[in-house]
């Protein structure tokens, strides 16, 4: 009766990683319990999710390295592996709130998040890439484009692509504060996604800076995002509380690949109980002022609420 704080799995956004084929999964071995999944198989783990009560998915596209450019060219294509997926996806499950994933890393012969010009990442350049990137989700049915590349300005420049292309109701959900964090190396595995070449430590941000995280939301505001995210989710709880104080939007929380990961390698030894920390960990992350969580055990925790854990 007296609980301050809860979660339920309308809290709650399920990545997935969409990759070419047909009845085609490739487990991740870094991420025990996630694949890579064809079209066919993302279809049905989406049933599993609305079946859940989970409100989304958030979309993630394992792109052939052939396909890959210093420009992300391959990301704005109307028959791309995302493109098809978002549509197949609104067109079974209306109802799914689809999440897109705006940057270029998953396209780029680089792997970084922009575009790399003499061995620097350009911002400029990478603006009018990664709105032609949200138009081309938008259009395909996208309900919510996420960027998470960081480039300066570029919720200004998604904003103004989507409404000069008629996609006035498509919402913004940035990755507002997301920090240079060494738990982001499963992911990086799943999607083939790491640098060639440096880090990403000019444009994400410094793990040792709280202050700059209040920065980056008013501009972020300002430039019209509908919401905002912290990320990684537990070592930075008190940055999701900051931002929580600091702003009217909602605030969302990315649970990421490493927290994940650790949970489960740490169950298989038996040194802990993986439901017991997942749940735990998700109710830190509300309870720091998540109204939303992106995390790799969304289906294993709507589960667990349905038997009222």
């Amino acid at each position: 009766m007296i609980r301050e704080n809860e979660l339920a799995a309308r809290h709650l956004v399920l990545p997935l990683f969409v990759q070419e084929g047909q009845a085609n999964e490739t487990p991740i071995s870094s991420m025990p319990g996630q694949s890579r999944l064809s079209l066919d198989l993302i279809l049905r783990r989406a049933e599993e999710v609305v079946e859940a009560g989970i409100s989304g998915v958030a979309l993630f596209p394992s792109i052939p390295d052939d396909e890959k450019d210093t420009v992300a060219s391959a990301s704005t294509k109307p028959d791309g592996l995302l493109q098809k997926t978002i549509r197949a996806l609104k067109s079974n499950f209306p109802e799914l709130l689809l999440i897109t994933d705006v940057a270029l890393d998953p396209y780029s012969s680089d792997g970084h998040d922009g575009v790399l010009i003499d061995g620097r990442i350009d911002n400029d350049q990478s603006l009018p890439i990664l709105a032609a990137m949200a138009v081309s989700q938008a259009e395909a049915g996208a309900d919510i484009v996420a960027p998470s590349d960081m480039m300066d300005g570029r919720i200004s420049a998604i904003r103004d692509a989507l409404d000069q292309a008629g996609k006035v109701e498509t919402a913004i959900g940035s990755y507002c504060v997301k920090y240079a964090s060494s738990f982001y190396g499963p992911f990086r595995e799943a999607l083939d996604s790491a640098p060639r070449g440096g880090d990403k430590k000019t444009y994400q941000m410094d793990p040792g800076n709280a202050r700059e995280a209040l920065r980056e939301l008013r501009l972020d505001e300002a430039e019209g995002a509908d919401w905002v995210m912290v990320k990684p989710g537990l070592p930075y709880a008190d940055i999701i509380h900051l931002l929580r104080t600091e702003t009217d939007l909602p605030v969302a929380a990315y649970h990421v690949s490493g927290e994940y990961a650790m949970l489960r390698a740490a169950a298989e030894k038996g040194w802990l109980i993986y439901e017991d920390c997942l749940m735990e960990s998700l109710l830190t992350l509300k309870r720091a002022g998540a109204d939303i969580i992106f995390t790799y055990g969304a289906l294993d925790a709507a589960n667990l609420l349905r038997e009222e854990y």
